[in-house]
């Protein structure tokens, strides 16, 4: 061992090779960890006082996101199901932009005071807890100005229902945030600077399975899709819907776009995987994840341009990755397909809820819609709900509670 030791204490650069093949490798780590981890949002636009509403932003990339757009002057709202994380990380955020603000380097020139950060209470598992955050952000605020979908969940129990009774990858990445889409159109449109639309999608679209007949796999003979086969059918759905969406307002200021953070790591949507399950699993590839995926800021990159440069105002329906323009897979392309999918979900939707906001609703329940619960009580709800089956609404619910209304009012 002391020889060893000697040997590098006495070793000339010059004469031996060691010192020329590590700088190789840390030069090639360094190279291959900076295009790794994508390009930088090319803008630092302010969008003070815009409304953003960020679903999924208590961790990973969506708290990235929602503190960058903070940080810009943004009002943002955390829609999340976890409310004790949705609420830490409104603090957090508020904290940092209060201690980047008092660093005598930093342009950011607002008080905490002026930080609007806020959790409000979103399970995208159910349609109903949809429109109740939809009935709330509406009657607070009068214009909504960009809606980033970020919400998602990968590695969900197999054949796994929602309380709606459809499979969870498709409700939570795809339908719910369609419904909350549409729901928020009106107030989108009422935004001065024309209302933009983000969806998150992924890298995996590109290996989605979907049928031409039944693109939403719905249909009586669906597939029962692995859960990986599901989320990226799931990330498909998005990007197409997203193509067709943003055709239906063309004419109008609204932009519809979607991205793909990457692959980003530190975000929780490996803790299901049944790879990552064993410790030396983890700690054997803790090292490749680190060289070759994205940190949570790196991957909120894309979106953060997506919401804030002006240079975007007149894209729509296009598929961004690292900040720029990029081609998807064959499928995401196909316009017929997108068209086929957009209105199979428009019929599905339609069936089991609606796709407006009612606004007859009585006052003492719409405070108890907007008054969350605890997120242990709250799972324990969705348990016994789906345990329950899938809930389906009466028809003609919504005008026997009108006339009942008006009798009470009489």
């Amino acid at each position: 061992m002391d020889k060893l030791l000697s040997l590098f204490e006495n070793a000339d650069p010059f004469k031996t090779w060691w010192p020329a093949i590590a700088a190789l490798v840390f030069g090639l780590v360094i190279i291959v960890r900076t295009l790794m981890s994508g390009q930088r949002c090319p803008n630092d636009n302010q969008i003070r006082d815009q409304i953003v509403v960020v679903t999924g932003a208590n961790s990973g990339i969506g708290l990235e996101i929602a503190k960058a757009l903070a940080a810009r002057g943004g009002r943002i709202v955390l829609a999340c199901r976890n409310m004790a994380a949705a609420e830490r990380a409104a603090r957090v955020i508020k904290r940092e932009l209060e201690c980047q603000r008092l660093h005598p380097t930093h342009s950011i020139a607002a008080s905490d005071a002026e930080y609007f950060v806020e959790a409000r209470y979103l399970d995208l598992r159910s349609f109903e807890s949809v429109h109740r955050f939809a009935r709330r952000i509406t009657g607070e605020f009068e214009r909504i100005d960009v809606l980033i979908n970020n919400a998602g969940i990968i590695f969900g129990p197999l054949g796994a229902r929602t309380i709606d009774g459809y499979e969870l990858h498709l409700q939570v990445n795809y339908l719910s945030h369609f419904l909350l889409t549409q729901l928020l159109l009106p107030h989108l449109q009422r935004s001065p600077s024309g209302g933009r639309v983000v969806n998150v999608t992924a890298h995996a679209h590109a290996a989605a399975k979907i049928d031409f007949d039944d693109p939403l796999n719905v249909g009586t003979w669906a597939v029962n899709f692995h859960a990986r086969d599901a989320f990226a059918h799931s990330k498909l759905a998005v990007l197409l819907a997203t193509r067709w969406l943003a055709r239906q307002m063309k004419g109008t200021p609204l932009t519809v776009n979607c991205c793909t953070p990457g692959l980003v790591r530190g975000t929780g949507h490996l803790r299901s995987s049944p790879l990552m399950s064993a410790i030396s699993v983890k700690l054997m590839t803790l090292p490749w994840r680190w060289l070759f995926m994205k940190n949570p800021f790196e991957g909120a990159q894309c979106a953060i341009r997506l919401a804030t440069d002006p240079k975007l105002k007149n894209v729509s329906g296009e598929y961004f990755n690292d900040c720029e323009i990029a081609q998807s897979s064959l499928n995401g392309r196909d316009i017929a397909l997108a068209k086929k999918l957009y209105m199979q979900t428009i019929k599905e939707l339609e069936k089991v809820t609606k796709l407006i906001i009612e606004k007859d609703i009585e006052s003492e329940t719409l405070a108890l819609e907007m008054a969350p619960q605890p997120a242990d009580a709250e799972a324990e709800n969705y348990k016994v709900q789906q345990q329950a089956g899938p809930k389906r609404p009466k028809e003609g619910k919504a005008k026997a509670k009108q006339q009942q209304l008006k009798q009470q009012k009489a």
